[in-house]
């Protein structure tokens, strides 16, 4: 069995097909889905569908992209939207200084306040981060100096060295279908390094299907073919990979268990 760690059934692309998707979904032989919201408007469709399917939960948050619009979102809702017992994740939030939608300093005091919420509640907080390596460590470390709190850096892109910073604050990584990409070779160099039990996998989708869904709609079954390619770079059994992420994912999201 694998888990699709991050995806956003609700996004334009699924959510037209949305029982179709969870159906091929789990003919590949993906048998759990997080179902990533990344605006408070979304957030009651995001637990909607986990509370409707047993195998799918929802996370809450703010994708950096949204922070203007929800510039004055306290801690308070992300802590009343995580009691639900289908919210396992807070997030995604972080850092995007690729597109800067949102002002930079916005980005930082709402991805602080994610952490906060993640620390509270015992939740991981699912972190998007895109060439904002140096400010997404130092917010990192900083808060973890406040208190520990579970993390994971979803869709790793960055480089090598802020990959070990992110495992020595014990975070986990995990790797979508950009792995597959024929111009991703520093990114595989490091997926065949990451410690097994910090490792998992993604689609992101409806985004980045990987090879050799290029150019396609990203689907959760697509999981199972980055799954199959991280086990060849790591010369693992696929079936050994599954069994790994599967355990890094309960035991990270540890509520998706309860």
């Amino acid at each position: 069995m694998l888990i699709d760690s991050h995806c956003h059934l609700q996004y334009k692309g699924l959510v037209e097909d949305q029982q179709g998707v969870l159906a091929r979904a789990r003919e590949a032989g993906i048998g759990g889905f997080l179902n990533i919201s990344t605006r408070a408007a979304e957030w009651d469709a995001v637990i909607g569908t986990a509370a409707r399917e047993p195998d799918v939960w929802a996370s809450v948050g703010i994708h950096p992209h949204e922070a203007d619009n929800h510039a004055d979102l306290g801690l308070q809702a992300l802590l009343d939207a995580a009691e639900h017992p289908c919210v396992i994740g807070i997030g995604e939030t972080g850092l995007d200084y690729y597109y800067d939608h949102s002002d930079r300093e916005t980005q930082a005091a709402l991805f602080r306040t994610h952490i906060a919420a993640a620390r509270e509640t015992g939740l991981p907080v699912i972190i998007h981060t895109r060439d904002a390596e140096e400010d997404t460590a130092r917010i990192v470390s900083d808060e973890m100096g406040k208190g520990a709190f579970p993390a994971l850096i979803h869709c790793f892109t960055a480089s090598a060295g802020f990959a070990r910073q992110m495992l020595d604050l014990g975070l986990t990584i995990s790797l979508s279908g950009i792995v597959t990409f024929k111009n991703a070779r520093d990114l595989q160099d490091i997926a065949k390094e990451l410690p097994e039990d910090r490792l998992l996998v993604e689609t992101d989708a409806p985004f980045l299907a990987p090879v050799p869904h290029r150019g396609s709609t990203c689907e959760p079954a697509f999981t199972a073919d980055t799954a199959r390619f991280v086990a060849g770079l790591r010369d693992v059994e696929a079936a050994r990979l599954a069994d790994v992420t599967t355990r890094n994912f309960f035991s990270l999201f540890s509520k998706a268990t309860a």
